[in-house]
C-alpha cells in the first residue's frame, strides 16, 4: 500500500526543515558579513575566518577541547567496553543491580547534578580543578553511552565463536581480542565517537569542573556570547558546521560502497 505525498505533507516538511536548518544556514551566511554587527548585512567578506585564526585564546580553548575530547573518548571507550562485557557475559552476581544503575543512572541524570556533585567530590578530595578533572568528570557520563552502544552488540554475538576459538587453545583473553574484539569493533568505534562527541559538546558539566588554564571552547564561546555575538563565532560555528558535514558525507559514501560491495559479493 503506497501513501500519495500530499501537499499537507509537502508543507509540513518543509516547515519541518526551515525550522532546523534555516538557522544554521543564515549563521553560515553571516559568517560572510563585513560588518562587525552580526545582524546587519554589509558585503561579503572572508577577514573574519582570518581574525579567527589570529584570536590566540579562542584557539588555545579548542586545542583544549579536543585534547580533552580525545583522551575522555578513549578512557570512556575503555571503560564502557569493559562494563558491558560484565554486564552481558557475567550473569547474575552480587551487586549486578547495583552495577547496571550505576552504569544507566548518568543517562537520565541533569547534567547540573553531575557537574555539581564532581565538583562537590573534587573539592571534598582537594583535587585542583584543571583539565584533569574535566577528562574525569565527561569520562563518567560518556562512558555509560559507550557501555549502552557496546552492549546491544554483545547481547546479539554468536558466542559459538569464542568457543571455537577456545577449543583451538586461545586463553579467554586471546579469544576476546582475536575473536570478539575485531566482531564488535563497529559498535567500539560508534562508542568512541559518540564520547567524543558528547565530550566536544558538553557546556554545563564542563563549567563546574574546570579550572585555570582547562577553558573548553564551549564555555568560550558561551562567555563571549554573553557579551555579545562576534562574527568571528559564526566563522568558528561555520567551521564547525563544515567538519561535522564532510565527516557524515565520509562515513555515508564508506558505508554506501561497503554495502555496494557486499551486494556484489553475495
Amino acid at each position: 500500500m503506497t501513501r500519495k505525498f500530499t501537499w499537507f505533507n509537502a508543507t509540513s516538511l518543509t516547515f519541518a526543515f526551515a525550522f532546523l536548518y534555516l538557522p544554521i544556514l543564515i549563521l553560515i551566511v553571516y559568517s560572510f558579513n563585513e560588518s562587525k554587527l552580526v545582524t546587519v548585512w554589509a558585503g561579503f567578506s572572508t577577514k573574519w575566518y582570518g581574525e579567527l585564526l589570529h584570536n590566540q585564546a579562542m584557539l588555545d580553548a579548542a586545542w583544549v577541547t579536543f585534547r580533552v575530547a580525545f583522551t575522555t573518548a578513549t578512557l570512556a571507550t575503555i571503560l564502557g567496553t569493559m562494563a558491558a562485557y560484565v554486564l552481558v557475559r557475567s550473569g547474575r552476581f552480587y551487586g549486578r543491580t547495583l552495577f547496571s544503575g550505576m552504569i544507566y543512572a548518568p543517562l537520565v541524570m541533569p547534567d547540573v547534578i553531575i557537574g555539581l556533585s564532581l565538583l562537590l567530590l573534587f573539592i571534598a578530595m582537594n583535587i585542583d580543578r584543571g583539565m584533569m578533572t574535566v577528562i574525569i568528570a565527561h569520562t563518567t557520563f560518556a562512558m555509560c553511552y559507550v557501555a549502552v552502544v557496546v552492549s546491544s552488540r554483545l547481547i546479539s554475538f554468536d558466542r559459538s565463536l569464542e568457543e571455537a576459538a577456545l577449543d583451538l587453545g586461545c586463553s579467554p583473553m586471546e579469544a576476546f581480542f582475536y575473536v570478539t574484539l575485531p566482531i564488535i569493533a563497529p559498535s567500539v568505534v560508534a562508542g568512541w565517537l559518540l564520547a567524543f562527541t558528547l565530550s566536544l559538546d558538553d557546556l554545563v558539566i564542563a563549567s563546574f569542573t574546570t579550572g585555570p588554564g582547562a577553558t573548553t571552547l564551549p564555555i568560550k564561546i558561551w562567555s563571549a556570547v554573553r557579551l555579545g555575538v562576534s562574527p568571528e563565532i559564526n566563522a568558528l560555528s561555520t567551521i564547525l558546521i563544515s567538519i561535522v558535514t564532510v565527516g557524515v558525507i565520509a562515513a555515508s559514501t564508506i558505508d554506501r560502497r561497503r554495502a555496494a560491495r557486499a551486494g556484489e559479493r553475495g
